[in-house]
C-alpha cells in the first residue's frame, strides 16, 4: 500500500503519538488496582484480617463473583451507550472515579468488617471493568485501523510495566507482613493504588478529545443494550463455529481468571509465603507474561492460533498438576514463570483467534459478545473455588480450576480454523 493512502503530516504524527501515550497511561495506572486490590494486597488482607477465619476464600470468591455478575449485566448497556454517540469521557470519568473512591475507602475496612469490605470491592471492580468499556472505545479515535493491533499492544505493555512498578513501590510496605505494627502500612497501599490510578488516568481526560458530544444518559440505553445482546445471540445460530469457540473460551478463561484472583491466597495459606515473597513471585509472573505474549505471538503467526492456544492450555494444565502436589517455595517460583508465559500467551492468542474466526462484517458485534463472555466467565469459577476451599481444602479447589480449563481445551478441538 503506497504512502499516499495514509496522508500524515509531521504535526499529525506528533499529535497522534501524544494521544496514544495519554491513552496508554490509563492502562499503566489502572494496573495498580488490578495488582494491589484484586491480586496481591487486599485479597490477603481481606482473608487474614477482615474475615480472619476459614471462610475467607468463600467470602472473597463470593464478592468477586457478585461484582462480575453486575459487570456482565451492565456490559451490553455500556456498549449501547458507547455506540450511541454518548460522550465516552463522561462515562469513563464516572466509572474511574467510582473505582478510585471505593479503592481509597478500603483503607478504613478493619477486622470483622466483612460486609463493608465486600461492598467496596464490588463497587471498585464494577468501576474498574465499566471504565474499560469506554477506554477501549477510544482506540479508533487515536489511530488508524491499520495500527489497531500495534497501539493495543502498547497499552498491554504499559499495563505490565505498571504492574511491575507498582510491585516495586509497594514492596517496602509489605516487607514485614501481617504483624499488627505493619497493618497500617498495608492499608496505606490501598490508598497508594487509588492515587496511582488517579494520577496516571488524568492525562486521558486532559489531553484526549472526545469526538462524541451527546453526553446525556437515557434509560433507553438499557433497552437498546439488551436488544442488541438478544440480536447478537440469535446471530450465533448462523455462526456455530464462532459459538463453539466462545463456549470454549468461557470455560478455560474462567479457570484462568480463578487462578489469578486466588493465587496469592494459595501461596500464603498452602505454602506459607511471606508477603514480600508474594510480591517477588508476582513480579516474576508479570515479567514472564510479557515474554510469553511476544514469543507465542510469533509461534501463532507461523504455526496457527488454535495449535498455539492448545499448547498454552496444556501449559496451564501442567501448572495446575504441579501446584496440586507442590510443597516447595522454589518449585512454586518455577511454576510462576510457566504460569506467566501461559497467561500472556492465552490472553493474546485468544483475541487473535477470535479475530480469525469472525466474519469481517461482524467483528465489532461479535467482539462485544467476546467481551461479554470474558466478563461472565469470571462469575462461576471463583465462587466454586471459594466454596471448595472453605469447606474442603485449597488443593481440591485447584482441581476444579483444572476441570474448567480441560473442558475448554476439549471443546476447542472441534473448532474449525484455517490452520487446523
Amino acid at each position: 500500500m503506497n504512502k499516499s493512502s495514509y496522508p500524515e503530516t509531521s504535526e499529525q504524527i506528533n499529535y497522534s503519538k501524544g494521544k496514544i501515550f495519554a491513552w496508554t497511561l490509563y492502562d499503566f495506572g489502572n494496573t495498580a488496582f488490578y495488582v494491589l486490590i484484586l491480586t496481591v494486597g487486599f485479597p490477603l488482607y481481606f482473608k487474614e484480617i477482615v474475615v480472619g477465619n476459614e471462610y475467607g476464600d468463600f467470602y472473597w470468591g463470593l464478592a468477586f463473583s457478585i461484582s462480575m455478575i453486575c459487570v456482565a449485566l451492565l456490559s451490553p448497556v455500556l456498549g449501547a451507550i458507547s455506540d450511541s454517540g454518548a460522550g465516552k469521557k463522561t462515562f469513563l470519568g464516572f466509572f474511574t472515579f467510582q473505582c478510585i473512591l471505593a479503592t481509597a475507602l478500603l483503607y478504613f475496612v478493619g477486622a470483622k468488617e466483612i460486609f463493608a469490605g465486600m461492598v467496596l470491592l464490588v463497587l471498585a471492580n464494577i468501576g474498574f471493568e465499566g471504565g474499560l468499556v469506554f477506554y477501549d472505545a477510544f482506540l479508533p479515535e487515536i489511530t488508524s485501523e491499520r495500527s489497531y493491533g500495534r497501539v493495543s499492544g502498547y497499552g498491554f505493555a504499559m499495563g505490565y510495566a505498571g504492574s511491575l512498578i507498582t510491585l516495586l513501590v509497594t514492596f517496602p510496605l509489605y516487607r514485614n507482613g501481617f504483624i499488627a505494627a505493619n497493618l497500617c502500612s498495608i492499608r496505606v497501599s490501598f490508598i497508594l493504588a487509588a492515587l496511582f490510578f488517579a494520577v496516571f488516568a488524568l492525562p486521558i481526560f486532559l489531553f484526549l478529545p472526545d469526538q462524541q458530544r451527546t453526553t446525556k444518559f437515557r434509560f433507553e440505553f438499557f433497552r437498546i443494550g439488551f436488544q442488541r445482546l438478544k440480536s447478537t445471540f440469535h446471530e450465533f445460530t448462523r455462526y456455530r463455529n464462532v459459538a463453539k469457540f466462545l463456549l470454549s473460551y468461557f470455560l478455560y478463561i474462567d479457570g484462568i481468571n480463578t487462578i489469578i484472583i486466588f493465587s496469592s491466597i494459595f501461596a500464603r495459606q498452602s505454602l506459607n509465603f511471606d508477603l514480600w515473597e508474594i510480591i517477588i513471585f508476582f513480579a516474576v509472573v508479570q515479567t514472564s507474561a510479557m515474554i510469553g505474549s511476544i514469543f507465542f505471538g510469533i509461534i501463532a503467526d507461523h504455526y496457527g492460533r488454535k495449535k498455539t492456544l492448545t499448547i498454552t492450555l496444556l501449559l496451564w494444565l501442567a501448572v495446575i498438576a504441579v501446584v496440586y502436589f507442590v510443597v516447595s517455595k522454589a518449585v512454586f517460583y518455577v511454576v510462576g514463570v510457566v504460569a506467566g508465559i501461559a497467561l500472556g500467551s492465552s490472553q493474546s492468542t485468544s483475541r487473535s483467534l477470535m479475530s480469525e474466526l469472525t466474519p469481517m462484517d461482524k467483528k465489532t458485534e461479535f467482539f462485544g459478545f467476546y467481551s461479554f463472555f470474558g466478563k461472565a466467565s469470571a462469575i462461576l469459577g471463583p465462587f466454586v473455588f471459594g466454596v471448595l476451599s472453605s469447606f474442603l481444602n485449597q488443593r481440591i479447589a485447584i482441581l476444579s480450576v483444572g476441570i474448567f480449563i480441560l473442558a475448554g481445551l476439549l471443546l476447542l478441538q472441534i473448532v474449525n480454523t484455517k490452520n487446523n
